[in-house]
């Protein structure tokens, strides 16, 4: 039996998650192209709680007159100016390629970084933080979906997870610069300067990177079928995903930032407060057993999305987290249950998070997968960043339980609720199959017409052999379906439905697939199912 991508993904789909196999086989090219996303994943993770550990240290300081409310607003300049990030570079992206436009954000962000070090006054510091949002907002969309082109399909979910831990591992990095310029007793302006480090790291790694195969074949695609980014952007189906991820992440953002942005509040505050009354020391003893929970639940839960799917994994640990929430949030129950409850949740929490890299570039239109995860994970992301506000208010008029119970809880069931609501691209073939907009206007070509009604447009337009070749791409399966290859056939080439066989053979493992596609999202290409049955008539 000849092997067609169909059954080499079932094939890849029924390995072990874990087997070894899976953690071999990686050129330089895609283990630079991974290691460099991690960075850069640690680094988004860094500059968030970097600031946050180091206002106190910042409204000390008699030389920097600010108040704590107006360096509140740093973090608000860089998550606003973030989504704008991803978009300018997301399009830049799409257009030139992956590899200059990251080279360039990552310049971006390390230059901005060293001149936060030496800002004069809180406004030059805005003004530097937001254009840090800029560069920090370009760098986690475009850095994932690099990686995730390379990677073999069959490892996504497994390096999704992977690169998941990204996000403890910055902030246990933040942690570190935090503890390295309070022991050394130096001014907060180092650990600007400190973050230099992981940045030039990812830049390195990143100059090693050759461009995306996927995108060279998308464009060469567009090119052949005269499609525009514009005409993708204006498609509804497009946009109706683009709306829905956007409210997926909102939800994902917000169940993270409710279990751990307040948490190590809540342990160390007071029993009359209703936190856990626990020593600082204690408190960050969890932090760091809970840190390492999440660690191992992203990288658990991505590996079982290659089994279990991408939407049946997100909805599995953000469910498990229910059961958990008791102990998570419920001081009295002892020490040991707080332990135990908060490295639970982490893992689900974390391990929902890991699905994520794999799941949104999936998700993506192959000619806008620069501009698409990154502007809807940052839209969520900014729209999450009310938690902290909403948590705050609550703990001051009820305590702390009270506050992460009324936020982790409704936050978990929205994410088990937006995930079943939408659907999955588990295993899709980047750079292979049409877009959304591309199939939806193939198959309205095709609409209900007489064949010599089609025959004759096509024949009018330049781009004929193309518009043919698109068609055979929707009639592989039909063939195969009666014990054919894709121009095994006679072909007639005034008869545009029927597969020409110098393309057809030439791209053969791939046809297959994307045909099969198109025959199972009927909804995006309702016309392309009639004209695939037709076809196997024809054939048979």
């Amino acid at each position: 039996m000849t092997a067609t991508p169909s059954t080499l993904l079932r094939v890849g789909r029924g390995r072990h998650p874990f087997d070894v196999e899976l953690f071999t086989g990686l050129d330089r090219d895609q283990r630079y192209s991974f290691l460099a996303a991690l960075l850069a994943w640690s680094m988004d993770t860094f500059d968030y709680f970097m600031i946050v550990l180091v206002m106190s240290n910042i409204a000390a300081d008699p030389h920097f007159p600010a108040t704590l409310t107006e360096l509140g607003f740093l973090t608000t300049a860089t998550l606003v100016m973030r989504p704008f990030g991803a978009l300018l570079f997301g399009l830049w992206a799409d257009r030139v390629g992956r590899r200059v436009p990251l080279i360039v954000d990552v310049l971006l962000y390390s230059c901005t970084g060293i001149l936060c070090a030496i800002a004069p006054n809180i406004t030059v510091l805005l003004i530097l933080r937001g254009i840090y949002g800029l560069g920090m907002g370009g760098e986690w969309g475009l850095g994932a979906a690099l990686a995730m082109e390379k990677l073999p399909r069959e490892k996504r979910g497994l390096f999704s997870g992977l690169l998941q831990e990204g996000y403890p591992l910055g902030y246990l990095m933040a942690t570190l610069a935090y503890l390295v310029i309070t022991v050394l007793g130096v001014s907060w302006r180092w650990i600007f300067v400190l973050s230099i480090i992981p940045a030039l790291t990812t830049l390195l790694l990143r100059r090693q990177v050759s461009e995306s195969k996927a995108w060279e074949d998308t464009r060469k695609t567009m090119s052949a079928n005269r499609t525009t980014i514009r005409d993708i952007l204006r498609n509804r189906a497009v946009l109706r995903r683009f709306g829905y991820l956007i409210v997926l992440m909102t939800a994902l953002n917000w169940m993270a930032h409710s279990a751990q942005d307040v948490y190590p509040t809540f342990l160390k505050s007071s029993a009359h407060d209703g936190g856990a009354g626990l020593s600082p020391t204690t408190a960050s003893w969890i932090i760091v057993g809970y840190t390492l929970g999440a660690i191992a639940g992203s990288t658990v839960f991505g590996a079982l999305s290659e089994k279990l799917g991408r939407r049946n994994t997100i909805m599995l640990a953000a469910g498990l987290g229910l059961p958990i929430l008791p102990l998570f949030v419920l001081p009295r129950n002892g020490i040991a249950v707080l332990i135990v409850g908060s490295v639970l949740m982490m893992i689900v929490v974390q391990g929902a998070w890991g699905v994520v890299p794999a799941h949104l570039t999936e998700m993506s239109p192959d000619e806008i997968r620069g501009f698409y995860p990154g502007v809807t994970y940052q839209i969520g992301n900014l729209f999450a960043a009310l938690n902290v506000p909403i948590q705050e208010a609550l703990a001051a008029g009820h305590g702390y339980p009270f506050a992460l119970a009324c936020t982790v809880g409704p936050t978990l069931v929205a994410v088990v609720v937006v995930t079943w609501l939408g659907r999955e691209e588990r295993g899709v073939v980047f750079g292979a199959q049409p877009s959304l907009a591309i199939a939806h206007a193939g198959a309205a070509d095709l609409r209900g017409r007489p064949a010599d009604d089609r025959r004759a447009d096509l024949d009018q337009r330049p781009g004929r052999r193309d518009a043919e070749d698109r068609v055979a791409d929707r009639l592989a399966p039909a063939a195969a379906k009666v014990g054919a290859e894709p121009g095994d056939h006679d072909p007639r080439p005034d008869d545009p439905l029927t597969p020409r066989p110098p393309r057809a053979v030439e791209r053969g493992q791939l046809l297959g697939e994307v045909a099969s596609g198109l025959d199972r999202r009927r909804d995006h290409a309702p016309h392309a199912h009639a004209v695939l049955e037709r076809a196997r008539r024809a054939l048979a």
